[in-house]
């Protein structure tokens, strides 16, 4: 499947096979996958929870509007991202770059982000944002369905999770194999509304 076949053809599913394992091969190789996803800085906001004890998933399913695909899914990821990563020896970041790169980049990170913490929350959700697409179209390509999901209580998950006071949830991805197709699209905007070339009118 090429990437614009997976894109046409990938929907959020709701039900899924509970039968279905993944292997953890299929677990890693996704994950890698989604670990090449482009962040601000090359600074890697995300950190992804892989939730697969039964239990702690019939709990964030719990606090999640009682959504089966939770706990029924082959796969429970949940998207987080870390707030401070930015001031976390940035150096490591950028360890595999040329030193005048290094020499640049790094401190330019602390002079961005330091007092600055709507950029510090806006670029660690963006960067999970664009991972989780990432997550999507790969598992795709493996033969998977998915569903993005934010229906869930914050706070909850993240005292589940006992997520570190600087990280917080940005959504769960579902992975798995669908046993009920996606409704027909709703209903599509018409291409002339959401694009603007320039500057709106």
């Amino acid at each position: 499947m090429n990437v614009i076949e997976a894109i046409q053809t990938r929907r959020s599913i709701k039900h899924y096979d509970t039968n279905h394992k993944m292997t953890q091969t299929e677990i890693e190789s996704l994950l890698s996958l989604a670990m090449l996803s482009p962040t601000a800085f090359n600074i890697q906001h995300w950190r992804f929870v892989v939730v697969n004890d039964p239990v702690l998933r019939q709990q964030i399913r719990a606090v999640s509007w009682n959504q089966a695909q939770v706990e029924e899914a082959s796969l429970l990821i949940v998207l987080t991202a870390d707030l401070q990563a930015w001031a976390k020896q940035p150096g490591r970041y950028w360890a595999n770059a040329p030193q005048p790169v290094q020499d640049y980049l790094v401190p330019a990170i602390g002079h961005y982000y330091e007092s600055n913490e709507r950029a510090q929350r806006d670029e660690a959700m963006r960067s999970c944002g664009i991972a989780a697409q990432t997550i999507m179209l790969a598992a795709k390509e493996m033969g998977y369905d998915t569903c993005p999901m934010d229906g869930f209580d914050f706070d909850a998950v993240s005292k589940l999770l006992n997520l570190p006071e600087d990280h917080t949830p940005a959504m769960f991805i579902t992975v798995g194999k669908a046993i009920k197709p996606a409704m027909p699209r709703a209903g599509q905007l018409d291409m002339s509304e959401v694009v603007i070339y320039n500057k709106f009118a």
